[in-house]
Parts: C-alpha cells; structure tokens; sequence
C-alpha cells in the first residue's frame, strides 16, 4: 500500500472512529431522554454521564443530567452541574429557573427573586411565577407574593398549590374574604384531582376486566371538554389497554386545549399509528418531535409512518435520527436499511453514482456482509468513477 492509500486508510479510520463516538453520545442520550420519560431518572442520569464521557461537550446531556439530579434530590450535584452550564450558556433562562428552584429549596429566598425576576418578562417554564409567589410569601412580603401568585393561577387555574399559597398570601395581607374563597377554591381543585385518581384506577381496571362498552361507562366519567389535563388521562388509559380508536377523541380535543404539550401529541400520533392510519399519524408525531427532537420514540414512529406512506426522503431522514438516537433498536435499523436501498436505487437510476454509492455504504453498516449490498456497491464504484 502506497503512502497517500495508507494516509487515506488512516483517515477514514479516524473518521470512523469518530461517527462511532459521537452516534454512541447520541444513542445515549436518546436512552436517557426515553428513561425519564419513564421518570427512572437514576438509570437516566447515568446515560447522560455516559455521553458526556464521550462527549464534554454535549450541553444537552449536561443540562437533562443536572435536571436528573434535581429530580432524585441530589440537590448540591445538581446545581454543581448547573453552574457548568452557566460559562457557556450565560443567562440561559432554563438555568437560571433551576437554580432559583434549588435556592428556594434551601431557604434562600432573596436569591430566587434574583434569579427569577429578571427572566419573568418570558419565562422558560409557565410555573416560574408559582414559585417567585412562593419565594415572596416565604418572605413575609404578601404583596408581591399575591401578585405573583395570582399571575401562576393565570397560567393553570386548576392547580390547587398556587390557590393554597395565594389564600395564604390574602391571609398575610388581612384580605380574609378573598383568602377564604381561595382556600375552598384550592380544596375543591384538590378532592377533584384526587377523584380524578380513582376514576383512573377504575377505569384501567374496567378496561382490563370488563367488556368495551361496560368499561367505557366507567372511564368516562373522566372526561371532561375543558380540562386537557383528564382527557390526557383518559386518552392514555385507552391507549395503554389497546383501545386506540377511543383514545382519538379526548386526546384530540386535548391537543386543541393545551398545543404545546408532548405529550399529547405523542400519544394521538401512536394511536393513530397502532390504527395504520398513517397519514393521519404523521402531524402529531411531526408536532411531538418538534417539541422534543431527541426522544426516540416519536422519530421511530414518525420514520416509521413516513415510510408506509412511501415518503422515502422524509422517512430516510427520520429514521436516520432515531437510528443514532437508539442504536440497538432492530425494528428501525431495518427500516433505514430499507430506505438506503430505495434512495439508493433512485439515486443510481438518476446517474447520481457517488449519492447512491453512499447509501448503500450506509446500508451496508446496518447490515454487515450482505452479498448483494456488497455487489451493489461494487457496481456502483465502478460507475462512479467511469468518465461521463
């Protein structure tokens, strides 16, 4: 082997090495976003550890470890974390949220206001100002603590905790009329939320125990048209006991309610999916990965939906993402083989010889030793480099 094919050789080894390193940063963090789905936020954080040993660099991984951390009450390492991510990511708004959290956490009230009140005017989280309320009532100062708190029940009039703490802000301030009416508001908020708990047990147990219609009857005395909060519940118990064509419609109605959450739209996507219904699949799954682009699973469906409606471009490009993110996930793995093969032969049909040349190097990553890959690949080398 000649000087110029042995310094070749070396660099695509090195090239290779490194698209292996960094798909095994991602495949990682593509596990940990799908574990705290899960909220196994242990086994999460050691996946996001796992692709920061692979990649410092990787601020997405630093951020969802510190969140993690947070989560388990590991309250010093996950501000430890945080303020890594203060250097490179001055004033993030998210960071700051955080860490306001963790001083309030410690006591340390003054120190939250001045976290929280210069990113109030856009806030990262609707909850911010649940907790600059709880910051200013700690304090004794009722005023703010009112005003603030008032402005988180804007944001989500249902949950008990922020009418709990503004009755007790209104108590602070003398204002008892108002303050009584917010404790029974808060009460009231918080028996439904607990039978909303029953009802789900019911309805999950009807579901598996009695026949559809029966079982209907139960799970819907949880439906409720204004609140997007128990038609998800009551779309996921559907979806969880295969009852998809009954999950369409709260959740549908839910997604029109509350457009910015995931969660929804990744579940109406799967029901639709679990139907076949492909195409009607596609725009929620496409909301839900736009919403959270690194968990695996709205890609994986999204790609898969994207290849039964022949959309080969869009599905290639899917799939490819939910590859990286979940490398050992066979049923995807195939699916991107399968497209690398199409696209390839299109682009071969079109004289485009080095493209398609390679997708069937791709495709023959995904599966190694393929005899008529490898012939391809032969074919298409030699067209590549035959004079036009």
């Amino acid at each position: 082997m000649g000087s110029w094919s042995k310094t070749m050789a070396c660099i695509v080894a090195a090239a290779t090495a490194l698209a292996a390193q960094t798909g095994s940063s991602t495949a990682h963090i593509g596990k940990g976003y799908e574990l705290v789905q899960d909220q196994r936020f242990a086994e999460a954080a050691e996946q996001f550890r796992a692709a920061l040993a692979l990649d410092p660099k990787a601020l997405n991984a630093r951020y969802q470890l510190a969140i993690c951390l947070f989560a388990l009450g590991e309250r010093e390492k996950s501000r430890k974390e945080f303020e890594r991510l203060r250097s490179p990511n001055a004033g993030d708004p998210a960071v700051e949220y955080y860490l306001a959290r963790l001083d309030l956490l410690g006591g340390d009230n003054n120190s939250t206001i001045r976290r929280l009140e210069p990113i109030m005017a856009d806030p990262p989280f609707p909850d911010a100002a649940f907790y600059l309320g709880c910051a200013y009532l700690a304090k004794g100062d009722s005023t703010n603590a009112a005003r603030w708190l008032r402005k988180a029940a804007e944001s989500d009039p249902r949950d008990f905790r922020i009418h709990y703490r503004l009755a007790r802000a209104l108590q602070q301030a003398g204002r008892n009329a108002e303050a009584e009416a917010e404790y029974a508001l808060s009460t009231g908020l918080r028996e439904s939320y607990n039978e909303t708990a029953r009802q789900s047990v019911d309805c999950n147990q009807a579901l598996r125990t009695r026949p559809l219609a029966d079982a209907r009857k139960i799970c819907e005395r949880i439906f409720d048209p204004n609140d997007p909060d128990k038609l998800t519940t009551l779309g996921m118990l559907y979806g969880e006991n295969g009852k998809y064509e009954q999950a369409i419609e709260p959740l549908g109605r839910a997604a029109a309610l509350d457009p910015d959450s995931f969660e929804i739209y990744h579940n109406l996507g799967l029901s639709y999916f679990r139907l076949k219904r492909y195409a009607e699949a596609r725009a929620p799954l496409e909301k839900a990965v736009r919403l959270r682009p690194d968990y695996f699973g709205s890609n994986a469906l999204l790609g898969a939906a994207l290849y039964a409606l022949k959309d080969d471009e869009a599905a290639f490009r899917t799939l490819d993402v939910a590859h990286r993110l979940k490398l050992e996930d066979r049923d995807t793995s195939e699916l991107l083989f399968r497209e690398c093969v199409i696209l390839g032969n299109r682009r071969a049909a079109a004289k485009d010889y080095g493209a398609a040349l390679r997708l069937f190097e791709k495709a023959a990553e995904l599966h190694p030793g393929a005899p008529d890959i490898a012939r391809r690949i032969a074919e298409l080398r030699q067209l590549a480099t035959q004079p036009r």
